[in-house]
């Protein structure tokens, strides 16, 4: 079957009348457009605006310590390292020295339990020989004395008074608030062995939490020169309430008259246990 095709024809004109109908519809519209686009950008200027004002609302403001905090800073530092006596621990104090390039040349390392006696004194106890491998310096009576009176325990009550303190701001240690305080010797008598840094103060409680100085002063003579390295001793809390030295870190060059030398120096404390009634004493070399 066929059928017929029908052609609907336009009259003269038409498309042209079209065409300009249609452009100025696009000009009728373009004002809306830009008026969205214009509301739309000032809406994104107002969230961001509030936004901005939000953020520095919400941040707070730097907190000074109180009046006495130095005073409270020393009498929590008394009452740790009294607890602390209360325990028997291990300390694995490591010295290296290196050679000019960089290389490991010499070693010395050494364990020690710090226990009770039968009578309940505490005492220090030397676990098998030390490693004295040392090639480019030499310990001293001040470098052992440093590792037990230096490095783990600072300012208390009976030593605040040798010390000028100045507050250093606030920091951020391990998610704990706290703030800073430097301190150094007023002066120092022959024979002392005091501490020159920086101590990070938890300000929920005024524990010292972290240190970082140098043990001083630096002994130089006309004959003999005594250094002492850098170092940071972090702390951990061992009993839910007190935090005693965890990890001493140390990695400085010392600036002999005869030549810079590189030292590293790590002290570990470990097996924390608080010593009681029913507490086990051993005497004999323990295995490391």
């Amino acid at each position: 079957m066929g059928g017929e095709v029908v052609t609907q024809a336009r009259a003269p004109g038409a498309e042209a009348a079209i065409a300009v109908a249609s452009r100025v519809r696009e000009v009728e519209l373009r004002p809306l457009k830009i008026r969205a686009t214009a509301a739309a950008a000032a809406a994104s200027m107002f969230v961001f605006i509030v936004a901005s004002y939000s953020a520095t609302a919400v941040a707070a403001p730097p907190e000074d310590p109180p009046e006495n905090w130095i005073h409270r800073v020393a009498a929590r530092e008394t009452e740790t390292e009294a607890a602390r006596s209360h325990y028997t621990y291990r300390q694995i104090a490591t010295v290296e020295d290196f050679d000019p390039k960089g290389l490991k040349t010499g070693l010395y390392k050494e364990i020690r339990e710090v226990v009770f006696s039968p009578t309940g004194e505490r005492t220090e106890q030397l676990v098998g020989k030390p490693v004295m491998r040392l090639d480019r310096i030499k310990l001293t009576a001040e470098d052992f004395r440093d590792l037990r009176e230096v490095q783990p325990a600072l300012i208390a009550k009976e030593t605040l008074f040798l010390y000028d303190r100045q507050y250093r701001g606030e920091d951020t240690v391990d998610g704990i608030d706290c703030w800073m305080l430097e301190i150094r010797p007023k002066q120092i008598l022959a024979g002392e062995r005091l501490f020159d840094g920086t101590l990070w103060i938890d300000k929920r409680d005024f524990s010292t939490i972290r240190t970082s100085g140098q043990a001083v002063p630096q002994i130089r003579t006309l004959k003999d020169e005594n250094l002492f390295p850098r170092f940071t001793t972090v702390r951990s809390k061992i009993d839910g309430d007190h935090w005693f030295p965890a990890k001493t870190l140390g990695d400085d060059v010392l600036q002999f008259r005869t030549g810079p030398q590189r030292i590293r120096l790590t002290v570990d404390y470990s097996n924390y246990q608080r010593f009681g009634a029913e507490s086990k004493i051993t005497f004999g070399d323990a295995k490391p």
